[in-house]
């Protein structure tokens, strides 16, 4: 089962965290089964970009972005050639580390940086 490298995140897993994840599960919902409250606004159909991540390690071994996700991406914020929306990255058979980015899409256009 491949392991999941989650980076510090100052709210949402301060402390970072390792997990195992089957794969076949998209990154959102291992976050959300293992206590890491990512937002995700548009319950998970790829409809916003609240559920940004840079996947540091492993990028390639994730199903393909589609070319909704990847118009979705071009409005993230932070967004980097590692970008992808958790809620559609699905864990193939490869460890991943995984960084949440500081803001969404969200937060920025709310005045909360």
């Amino acid at each position: 089962m491949p392991q999941i490298v989650f980076l510090p995140h100052a709210k949402l897993c301060p402390e970072g965290a390792v997990v195992e994840a089957p794969a076949g599960k998209t990154l959102c919902d291992v976050m959300l089964e293992n206590d890491i409250h990512i937002e995700h606004a548009c319950e998970k159909s790829c409809a916003c970009t609240t559920c940004h991540v840079l996947v540091r390690e492993g990028f390639n071994s994730l199903s393909e972005a589609s070319e909704t996700e990847e118009d979705l991406l071009d409005k993230a914020w932070g967004l980097e050639a590692v970008s992808r929306l958790s809620c559609q990255a699905v864990v193939a058979d490869e460890d991943l580390v995984v960084e949440i980015p500081k803001y969404t899409i969200n937060h920025a256009s709310e005045g909360g940086h």
